[in-house]
């Protein structure tokens, strides 16, 4: 069974090869694809082959897809493009005839006002649209992504949001990762839509709590208003598109975008999601 893992230079895609190894599969079967094959020169160490995958690049993509048995769309980095860019991907498991792809969308990818869902809307259709055989993996936020807050905070002792009293429901991403190689290997998914979230829904008092407990000093939430975080964002020196982005995110956040969980991740994993304190102290 052939594996090909796209955007394996990336944080998750590494994690992804690492727990398809863990769970026994053999690396000259795991295909990393990158767009830079140089960049991947460790996993090639570890008998991977590296292939390379540019979404931009038709050719490399079909050449990566053909003869694989499954193929994991981790989505692009590059917001704005993902649309053209995972087709891309698509037409090629398409063309070839790939009996299992898998995919990693965001949550309530269909129906949330979330900032990000319109691509993987879209993304998730294009993959209907074409017939494959395909397990669509809904990932909630990644605990990682407030590394950086928490990491500020341990200068200031504050980590200051527009997103009210919203609660998210984040993961590590050794978690997300280990469920799309769950799916990889196994059988039995195709076909399946998983909403994917950390056990726990968490909101920014407790992000601050863990905070204060990851860095050793005392971290309060100061909740703001989406015209005050704009102005800090700005005074900060952040272009006008990240301002906006950074705080619709908080808006989606606050209206609950990301607070669902349903246990579907500890499920797939067979074990509780890393605890919010566990996946920031691995972070920083």
């Amino acid at each position: 069974m052939t594996i090909l893992v796209t955007g394996a230079t990336g944080h998750l895609g590494r994690l992804v090869i690492d727990s398809l190894i863990a769970r026994g599969v053999d690396p000259s079967t795991i295909r990393a694809g990158a767009r830079d094959a140089a960049k991947a020169s460790d996993l090639e160490a570890r008998g991977v082959q590296v292939v390379r995958v540019d979404y931009n690049n038709p050719e490399t993509v079909a050449a990566a897809v053909d003869g694989a048995d499954a193929v994991l769309l981790i989505s692009s980095s590059e917001v704005g493009k993902r649309i053209a860019q995972h087709q891309v991907v698509v037409d090629a498991a398409r063309a070839v005839g790939v009996p299992k792809l898998v995919y990693t969308s965001a949550t309530k990818a269909t129906t949330s006002d979330l900032v990000l869902a319109p691509e993987h809307k879209a993304t998730e259709e294009a993959i209907a649209a074409a017939g494959i055989p395909a397990v669509i993996l809904r990932n909630n936020w990644y605990t990682e992504n407030y590394a950086a807050d928490v990491a500020r905070a341990k200068e200031t002792g504050v980590i200051a949001a527009s997103a009210g009293d919203g609660r998210v429901a984040s993961a590590s991403r050794g978690d997300f990762a280990e469920a799309a190689a769950v799916v990889l290997t196994q059988d039995g998914h195709i076909g399946q839509v998983y909403e994917l979230g950390g056990d726990v829904a968490w909101n920014f008092d407790d992000l601050a709590a863990a905070a204060s407990e990851v860095t050793g000093r005392e971290v309060r939430y100061t909740p703001l208003t989406t015209e005050e975080h704009a102005t800090a964002l700005e005074a900060a020196g952040l272009d006008a598109g990240t301002i906006g982005f950074v705080t619709t995110l908080d808006a989606n956040i606050r209206d609950g975008a990301l607070a669902e969980t349903d246990g579907t991740l500890s499920r797939l994993l067979g074990r509780p999601t890393t605890p919010l304190i566990e996946g920031l102290r691995a972070a920083l």
